[in-house]
């Protein structure tokens, strides 16, 4: 982390005022590292182990802080545990870039296992909602209740083909103001002092100056398309295995995520819902935390 302390927490009260919450007082997440195969994986609990735990797993070129409003207003009715995926955030790039749906399926499942959870919620966002229902398609006996964002077997090709210009379009920008200004072009909703400090959890600063994202590029260059758009569209064929109950999110400005495919893959679970947030695109949890944190919560009050 590359922000101290006090500055992490000055920057969760001002994010946290300007999503609209109200906090009694800003707790900061403990930061841990397990060995998962080869990986040495890093992530953020929330604390309270006593109560039921939710898995947050973020979308690509993003990293475990991007739940941080979500985590902060849900952990004092869950342990809200937010992972950083393989190649992203403090967690260890995959030494021969395999960022394959498999790769990342067996990271989930040995990371849970590893931190001794039997039984749990699943909350996942773009990438991270597609790992979510490749895992609930595997061990569907696993999933208390499962949480998608945004993203689904079917890919809109603008939207998707916008995110990865972006990545790579702002990968060799070596400076914050310069990063800010391409981050704030690809979204104009975000609050430019509070996107500079968040960024300091998405960049590390190299010995002469410069700044570099902490993911690893190679996910989205080596990354074989027809195979990951093929291996997306299997999951179609194993979403009759998911029991537990599942919330599909859209945000209703999103160019990836179109409202008709949210609606369908609702229909194909056996109890699925679909729900619209407001003033939020594709990032959902970092453009409209506290209307996201509300569907969280009817959903999960019904399904338990």
């Amino acid at each position: 982390m590359s922000l101290s302390p006090e500055e992490y927490r000055e920057h969760l009260e001002a994010t946290s005022v300007r999503a609209g919450f109200s906090f009694e007082g800003v707790v900061l997440p403990e930061s841990h590292e397990v060995q998962v195969g080869d990986l040495r994986m890093h992530y953020l609990d929330w604390g309270n182990k006593h109560l039921p735990p939710i898995v947050f797993l973020h979308g690509g070129a993003l990293n475990a802080h991007t739940w941080d409003l979500v985590c902060l207003a849900l952990r004092d009715d869950y342990r809200c545990i937010a992972l950083d995926q393989r190649g992203h955030g403090d967690t260890d790039w995959a030494p021969d870039a395999d960022y394959s749906m498999g790769a990342q399926l067996a990271d989930t499942t040995g990371f849970v296992d590893k931190i001794g959870l039997d039984k749990f919620t699943l909350v996942g966002m773009s990438l991270g909602a597609i790992n979510s229902l490749a895992f609930a398609i595997a061990h569907p006996e696993r999933l208390d209740n499962l949480v998608i964002i945004d993203a689904g077997p079917e890919m809109r090709r603008p939207g998707s083909s916008r995110i990865r210009d972006f990545v790579n379009g702002v990968a060799d920008t070596v400076t914050i103001e310069g990063i800010i200004e391409k981050a704030l072009e690809f979204n104009p909703r975000r609050d430019p002092k509070i996107l500079r400090r968040s960024l300091m959890h998405a960049l590390r600063q190299q010995p002469d100056g410069s700044w570099k994202w902490k993911y690893d590029r190679r996910r989205f260059q080596v990354l074989d398309q027809e195979k990951h758009r093929a291996e997306r569209a299997a999951l179609a064929d194993g979403l009759q295995r998911i029991a537990c109950p599942t919330l599909i999110v859209r945000g209703a400005e999103s160019d990836v995520f179109a409202e008709e495919d949210g609606i369908c893959l609702a229909a194909r679970l056996p109890d699925g819902k679909f729900v619209t947030v407001p003033r939020a695109g594709h990032t959902v949890q970092g453009d409209n935390p506290k209307d996201l944190v509300a569907e969280l919560r009817r959903f999960l009050t019904k399904a338990n």
